[in-house]
């Protein structure tokens, strides 16, 4: 069986999918610890016609210290929900699909989501369920899977019944390949390819949310997401 496994990004971009597609299962990591930094849980990229659009979930850090994922909540007193459809009404307009996906967009803005996790992972299931991938997602905690570094991900393989650990290329020399073999994991690695689609606003972006896909090819948008073989 081969597994993937992702920290649990907001509105991941296409790589993300990919990867998803050639696995069995795909673990989301919700008691990593949660970066101090930027990080691409609660941001990411979209277009308008001044180029990258760029959305940031906020989220309640201050006089908290560490926090794993699964305990970040989100800030809504800044109304970043209601300013982040306004602006994708304003920016997909004329995006052929967009109103196609306006209601959940809508309906799940206006739930006011408590958790960035939760928030993510529905964005991902609904993502995943229109590129048409049927990999089933599962939770770290789920699995009560611990440990840090290459551990965790080995005892995620674990408890997962993996055999297959697939993981992107750019890692490939910081994994420690010996705690795998021990475990009798075999490692596989993966180039997401990026995918050139008509795009809104002039020069293409590469790289954006898998929506600014969605938005602009709708039912073609699982095969030019797979088209180079990925």
């Amino acid at each position: 069986m081969i597994i993937s496994i992702n920290r649990p990004y907001f509105a991941p971009y296409p790589g993300f999918f990919q990867k998803a597609d050639l696995s069995d299962v795909l673990v989301l990591l919700d008691r990593v610890q949660f970066p101090r930094s930027t990080t691409w849980i609660t941001r990411n990229r979209f277009k308008n016609d001044q180029g990258a659009l760029w959305v940031t979930v906020p989220v309640f850090k201050k006089h908290l210290g560490l926090q794993p994922i699964d305990q970040v909540r989100i800030n809504h007193e800044t109304r970043w929900a209601r300013k982040f459809l306004l602006s994708l009404e304003s920016a997909y307009a004329h995006a052929p699909y967009f109103r196609d996906h306006h209601r959940f967009l809508a309906d799940l803005l206006s739930q006011r989501q408590e958790r960035i996790l939760d928030l993510n992972i529905k964005i991902v299931q609904y993502l995943l369920g229109c590129l048409k991938i049927s990999t089933p997602v599962r939770l770290q905690s789920d699995l009560q899977a611990q440990g840090k570094g290459d551990g965790l991900l080995v005892d995620v393989c674990r408890r997962a019944g993996a055999d297959v650990y697939l993981a992107q290329r750019e890692v490939e020399k910081f994994i420690d390949q010996q705690q795998f073999e021990k475990a009798g994991i075999q490692l596989k690695y993966f180039t997401a390819s990026t995918p050139v689609y008509p795009q809104l606003w002039g020069e293409f972006l590469f790289n954006l949310s898998a929506f600014d896909l969605l938005f602009n090819c709708g039912p073609k948008a699982r095969e030019i997401l797979l088209a180079d073989g990925a």
